[in-house]
């Protein structure tokens, strides 16, 4: 397991409170989620700076260092709980490829089991970028790979198109590892997903928690709500609610929630998303100069 963080925001703003001094910040959550650390953070360039560590974010001065420097629009943060793969910097999240970051919390069942066959399903082209040992990384090249079917990587993408090539990634997996038919946590994937391009930020919920929020002294009333084309002026999302009180709003089993690159707040449901997704051919990409 992990736990994971992400911040869109109008204006740039800093997040030393979410990462390090928070009630429930991840410098706390590492005390159990020791495995390495991760920050990417989005700034007048289109790709993101990333840092990592491979200690516990708690005892790993690095870590509040770099949290107290971040000032920016968008964060992706996550520290990590080793499922698959050592505990090495090649295996550290947020990964990263060109303008986009990705972090995941969940462990895909099975998964030297199922291996080659996730990643047969990433266009060879994305293939050879992977460098670790996780599936997690795999699950991020081969959302890349979905995306990649419906535009070039190294421009604006629609959220819309995020959403669906995310569901199509869980639905993919989840009809490899899954035990069928069974709702039993452990015979089923956990794929907490959350992806950025810098604008538009989309995260998932699947067997394990999620929380989304518009910021302290905003209205949660506005997360809840069955409708979306919310503007706000926060965006954010995280394993766990970081401060407690009514401004964490849980995400609902099996949803995709996200903002686009002008902060309207969106809502889908995997199924939806993802009708007829069982394709066994990967995409043809379509990423240009994304690398």
């Amino acid at each position: 397991m992990c736990r994971l963080f992400g911040f869109r925001s109008a204006v740039p703003a800093a997040v030393h409170t979410a990462l390090v001094t928070e009630r429930n910040s991840l410098l706390i959550q590492s005390r159990e989620h020791k495995d390495g650390w991760g920050i990417a953070s989005y700034g007048q360039e289109c790709s993101p700076l990333v840092a990592h560590g491979v200690g516990p974010a708690h005892s790993d001065p690095d870590f509040e260092r770099v949290s107290s420097q971040v000032s920016a629009r968008t964060v992706v943060a996550h520290i990590r709980l080793a499922s698959v793969g050592a505990v090495e910097i090649r295996n550290s999240h947020p990964f990263h490829f060109g303008r986009w970051s990705f972090v995941h919390n969940g462990t895909l069942r099975e998964f030297a089991k199922h291996k080659a066959a996730v990643e047969a399903l990433i266009h060879p082209e994305l293939r050879v970028n992977i460098k670790g040992t996780t599936d997690s990384e795999r699950c991020f090249y081969l959302f890349l790979s979905r995306l990649a079917q419906r535009g070039p990587l190294d421009g604006p993408v629609p959220v819309e198109s995020m959403a669906q090539a995310l569901a199509e990634t869980m639905t993919l997996v989840s009809t490899m590892t899954d035990v069928p038919g069974s709702r039993e946590p452990k015979e089923r994937s956990a794929m907490n997903f959350l992806v950025t391009d810098g604008e538009a930020m989309v995260a998932t919920r699947r067997n394990r928690t999620l929380f989304i929020s518009a910021g302290l002294g905003s209205c949660p009333e506005a997360l809840r709500a069955p409708n979306t084309d919310v503007p706000l002026q926060q965006f954010l999302v995280a394993s766990e609610s970081l401060c407690g009180g009514p401004y964490w709003v849980p995400v609902d089993e099996e949803d995709v929630v996200g903002v686009d690159a002008r902060l309207v707040f969106r809502r889908w449901k995997v199924q939806t998303l993802a009708e007829g997704v069982l394709n066994p051919h990967a995409p043809e990409p379509n990423h240009s100069s994304a690398a």
